[in-house]
C-alpha cells in the first residue's frame, strides 16, 4: 500500500498564481526590510486575528481586539475577549511553529483554546458538522478516524515539501485539515495559522501579511471553494480560490509600502511611524510621541502634508479647527 496522497491538480491557473506570488514576494522583499517596521508588523498581526476571528463569528472590532491587546479594558463577551488573548499569544509564540510537527499543534491549539474548550489541544471524540440553520451540508469523517488522517497528512507534508511548493502545500494542508475537522472547536481559526506558519517557512516575509484579513473579505467565497471542493472529492478549486487571495494582498501591502517608502518627506515618514492604525490622535498627543514643541512646525511640516496625501484623515473634516478634532492613519 502507497503513501497517502491528497488529491488535487496543478492546474495552469495554479501555476500562473504560483509564479504571480514568487515575483511579488522577491520584489518587495527586495525593496523593504519588513524587521525594520515594527509598526506594520503589530497592525498587521493585529488585523490577521480580528480577521480569523471575526470568521467565526466572534464580534469584537479591531478597535476592541487592539484594545485587549494592549491590555485596556474592553466592553464585550468574556468569551471573545479570551479568544483575543489567546490568539495573541499564539501568534507571538509564531516563530516556534514547526509546521510538520503534529505535537506542535496540539500544543498551539492548546494556546488559541485555553479556558474556552474542555478537549484543549486534542482531538475531537464525537462527531463535528457543518450547519446551514438546521440543515446539515457537510459532515466530518467519524471521530475515530482523524488521528490516523491527521497522521497521513502531516506524513504526507513532510514528504511532498521536498518536491510540492509550499504555495501549493500550504493550500492543500489547509483545505485537507478543514475537512478532516480534527478538533471540536477551533478549527477554522488553527487551519489559517499553520497555512501562514507553512509559507512562513519558505519566505519569513509571511509573518508579516494578513492573509486572514483577506479571506475575511472574500469569507463567502472562500466557504463556497471549500464546499466545491468536498462535492468535487479533491482540492483543487480551493488551491486557486486561496492563491488568488494571496496574490491581492499582496498587491494591497505593496501599495501600504510604496506610500511609506516613496514621494513622503522623512518628517511625514516619522508621523506615520508613531501612529497606529484605528487609532485617533489628539494633535498634542502626535507631538508627544514625536517630541516636538512647535505647533506651528508639526502642523506645516507632518501633519498637513500627510493629510494632503491622504495618508492620514481628521475626523471632523467639515470642522477642522474643532477642539474635538482627531486624527487617525489611513
Amino acid at each position: 500500500m502507497g503513501e497517502y496522497k491528497p488529491p488535487f491538480t496543478i492546474t495552469n491557473e495554479i501555476l500562473s498564481y504560483v509564479s504571480s506570488i514568487s515575483e511579488k514576494i522577491g520584489r518587495i522583499t527586495a525593496t523593504n526590510n519588513l524587521e525594520a517596521k515594527p509598526h506594520l508588523r503589530k497592525n498587521n498581526k493585529i488585523k490577521s486575528i480580528h480577521s480569523s476571528l471575526k470568521i467565526e463569528a466572534n464580534s469584537l472590532s479591531l478597535g476592541q481586539v487592539r484594545d485587549v491587546i494592549n491590555g485596556k479594558a474592553v466592553l464585550g463577551e468574556q468569551k471573545e475577549i479570551q479568544e483575543v488573548k489567546n490568539a495573541y499569544i499564539a501568534y507571538e509564540q509564531f516563530s516556534e511553529i514547526d509546521p510538520y510537527n503534529i505535537q506542535h499543534l496540539k500544543k498551539f491549539h492548546r494556546i488559541m483554546t485555553k479556558y474556552l474548550l474542555e478537549e484543549s489541544g486534542e482531538f475531537r471524540l464525537g462527531e463535528e458538522g457543518v450547519f446551514d440553520g438546521d440543515q446539515c451540508i457537510f459532515m466530518a469523517p467519524p471521530a475515530r478516524f482523524v488521528p490516523k488522517l491527521m497522521e497521513e497528512l502531516f506524513n504526507w507534508m513532510k514528504l511532498a515539501q521536498k518536491d510540492v511548493h509550499p504555495l501549493i502545500l500550504g493550500s492543500v494542508f489547509h483545505y485537507e485539515f478543514v475537512f478532516i475537522h480534527p478538533f471540536s472547536d477551533g478549527n477554522g481559526r488553527m487551519a489559517r495559522l499553520w497555512h501562514t506558519a507553512i509559507l512562513s517557512k519558505w519566505k519569513p516575509i509571511f509573518e508579516y501579511i494578513p492573509i486572514e484579513s483577506q479571506i475575511e473579505k472574500f469569507q463567502d467565497e472562500y466557504y463556497q471553494a471549500i464546499a466545491k471542493c468536498h462535492v468535487a472529492g479533491e482540492s483543487t478549486i480551493f488551491i486557486e480560490f486561496i492563491l488568488s487571495q494571496i496574490d491581492k494582498i499582496l498587491d494591497e501591502i505593496s501599495v501600504q509600502l510604496s506610500d511609506e517608502n516613496e514621494h513622503l518627506s522623512e518628517s511625514v515618514k516619522k508621523l506615520l511611524e508613531v501612529m497606529e492604525y484605528d487609532i485617533p490622535y489628539t494633535s498634542k498627543a502626535l507631538m508627544d510621541k514625536l517630541e516636538l514643541k512647535s505647533r506651528e512646525g508639526f502642523r506645516k511640516n507632518y501633519l498637513h502634508p500627510a493629510i494632503k496625501l491622504n495618508l492620514v484623515r481628521m475626523t471632523i473634516p467639515d470642522k477642522p479647527n474643532s477642539r474635538n478634532q482627531r486624527y487617525m492613519k489611513t
